[in-house]
């Protein structure tokens, strides 16, 4: 046996009837702040507040991202002999 349901509502309706929160306010506001800075240009105290929020490692030294992502990429291997 199959059975269709087809429902006809708009995205509003739909967020509503399941009980999500309405985030267009935040995402309003979101795009407004990084229209602003695209329209005034990044500065270097931009990137780097940017970079700490995106990467909290970051904050310790771009140094440590790179050891980080190398090791990922490496899977810690040493390039030693195995004795």
């Amino acid at each position: 046996m199959k059975v269709n349901i087809e429902i006809d509502c708009s995205p509003e309706e739909a967020r509503a009837f399941m009980g999500l929160p309405d985030v267009r306010p935040l995402h309003d506001l979101y795009i407004e702040r990084m229209t602003g800075l695209m329209k005034d240009g990044l500065t270097a105290s931009d990137v780097e507040r940017l970079m700490s929020n995106w990467l909290p490692s970051a904050a310790s030294g771009i140094g440590e991202v790179q050891k980080a992502m190398w090791n990922a990429m490496t899977g810690g291997v040493t390039g030693g002999k195995k004795g």
